[in-house]
């Protein structure tokens, strides 16, 4: 029994791409590249959400103390002010 339902999907730009791994020989169907597109799709959000996840653990992790709100603030603001001068567009 089949566990899917057929879609329509508006390429645009894209269309161009499909159509050239078809004449490929890449893939055999539209609906295998489409397939194929949304397993990359899925494996790139996963390692995306990996690395975040991570990243996440390590701040708090961190065993540096944590800054307030107001040293942040400073912290962007004193950053902000030095590129602009390196720029040569100052304040």
């Amino acid at each position: 029994m089949r566990t899917s339902k057929p879609i329509t999907v508006t390429l645009g730009k894209q269309q161009g791409s499909l159509d050239a791994r078809l004449a490929s020989g890449s893939y055999d169907s539209a609906s295998e590249v489409m397939r194929a597109a949304l397993r990359a799709l899925d494996r790139e959000e996963s390692a995306i959400n990996e690395i975040m996840r991570n990243k996440i653990r390590e701040a708090l992790d961190d065993p540096r103390p944590d800054l307030s709100s107001d040293e942040v603030s400073e912290h962007f603001e004193r950053k902000h002010k030095e590129r602009m001068k390196v720029s040569g567009r100052g304040l």
